[in-house]
């Protein structure tokens, strides 16, 4: 007679074994994503009511600032490379600390271009290392389990981040200021929660495994990882949808009140904080490349469902929305610890900092580009920007599915429950 062994609830939640030697890492990532929260969405409107300078002047002070970060990932990955992930991400965050605090004094143009440069330097370097961050945690059977557990708790801060902030931004300029104060301080709590974590057992560095040699010039000509990064842009792309078309599709082509769009937006975080790390369990022993292709796939459709929402009848709209956000959250959970898991896989480990870089180097192009490109889209007709990332979606699957050749170059990965997969 055989004995059936209770599944362990950490398994039944797709958490990764290891998590409880890392809570500073934990931590980190929380807090860092909380602090993001509170003022993603009132940059503009802190300066606008802390400062007598004109809304213009600060926007033009704001996009320059970003503008002139792009290149940060390229700048960070030889530090990694060079330090190790742990280091660089936390000088990201107490860099991002000061930032924060600087914009209590910023009351110039050329002073919030200053704080808002800084704060972005800072944004981009702590992401661009937060990757090798999981590399350290983690074996290489857990590492799906740690991104999807990063993903949830990038939401989770987020999400309670922006709640906060909701609330502080109705004190006026006094809440503002305790809002901003607030951000500074979770920096560089999470800086030190880096500086004093350590690894169990950190494996040997890039320059000790074997010189890296070529630099960048090595990334840029391994055309499968270009590859990836390519089609990577799709998701970049798709994932700005949340933040620059949503509430302009709700209010302008389907005319219902702003907080419909407000609790797709809740609807987004809480689905992704329940599900991401149960349905990350559920594709262990799946390739990471298949779980990405599903992903984009899963996105086409719910572009679909929106780009078809205008014209329709009104009971239509509301469960459509619903159902369409539904697809959508479910396409980022299903997503996003594969690409992750890629971006490392594919990566030559003595030159990982610069890999995860140019990979990097994606979102901060695609973060840039798309309120423009979308806007402008949805001008000539509110279908157009979602027919436009369905299609980037449905260009994507066949690259990814493309990334399995030749599969024998890559060792397999093993899975939590000890069954190999492949790139």
């Amino acid at each position: 007679m055989t004995t059936t062994l209770p599944v362990p609830l950490r398994d039944r939640l797709g958490l990764p074994a290891s998590a409880g030697r890392h809570r500073r890492l934990i931590g980190a990532h929380l807090i860092d994503s909380l602090g993001t929260g509170l003022v993603l969405a009132f940059t503009l409107v802190y300066f606008a009511r802390t400062t007598p300078l004109p809304l213009t002047a600060i926007g033009a002070a704001v996009s320059a600032a970003r503008l002139l970060a792009l290149p940060t990932a390229l700048a960070v990955g030889p530090l990694i490379d060079r330090h190790g992930a742990r280091p660089v991400a936390a000088a990201a965050n107490a860099l991002s600390g000061l930032a924060y605090a600087g914009f209590l004094l910023a009351d110039r143009v050329w002073l919030i271009g200053l704080v808002c440069l800084l704060a972005q330097i800072g944004q981009a370097g702590y992401w661009t290392a937060s990757t090798g961050l999981v590399v350290l945690a983690s074996p290489p059977a857990e590492r799906t389990r740690w991104f999807a557990l990063v993903q949830t708790l990038r939401n989770t801060g987020l999400g309670l981040g922006g709640a906060l902030g909701a609330l502080l931004v109705g004190g006026g300029a006094d809440g503002l200021r305790l809002l901003v104060a607030l951000n500074a301080a979770s920096y560089l709590a999470a800086a030190v929660l880096l500086t004093v974590w350590r690894p169990d057992s950190p494996p040997p560095s890039a320059a000790a495994e074997r010189p890296a040699r070529g630099g960048y010039r090595t990334v840029l000509t391994d055309r499968r990882y270009l590859l990836m990064v390519v089609s990577n842009l799709a998701f970049v792309l798709s994932s700005m949808a949340l933040s620059v078309l949503i509430a302009l599709h709700v209010t302008e082509a389907l005319h219902l009140d702003a907080s419909v769009a407000g609790g797709l937006l809740v609807l987004n975080g809480l689905q992704v904080v329940a599900t991401q790390s149960p349905v990350s369990r559920r594709l262990e022993g799946v390739r990471p490349t298949r779980a990405v292709a599903a992903g984009s796939l899963l996105n086409a459709l719910a572009f679909a469902g929106f780009a078809l929402l205008p014209g329709a009848p009104g009971p239509v709209v509301g469960a459509g929305l619903v159902a369409a956000m539904l697809v959508y959250n479910l396409a980022e959970t299903v997503a996003t610890p594969g690409r992750e898991e890629l971006s490392v896989a594919l990566a030559d480990p003595a030159l990982r900092g610069r890999y995860l870089a140019v990979n990097q180097l994606s979102w901060s192009i695609g973060q840039a580009v798309a309120p423009g490109l979308l806007t402008v889209l949805f001008v000539h007709g509110p279908a157009w920007p979602w027919l436009f990332l369905l299609a980037l979606s449905l260009a994507a699957v066949p690259a990814l599915l493309r990334l399995e050749r030749p599969a024998a170059a890559l060792p397999d990965i093993p899975s939590e429950n000890g069954t190999p997969r492949r790139v």
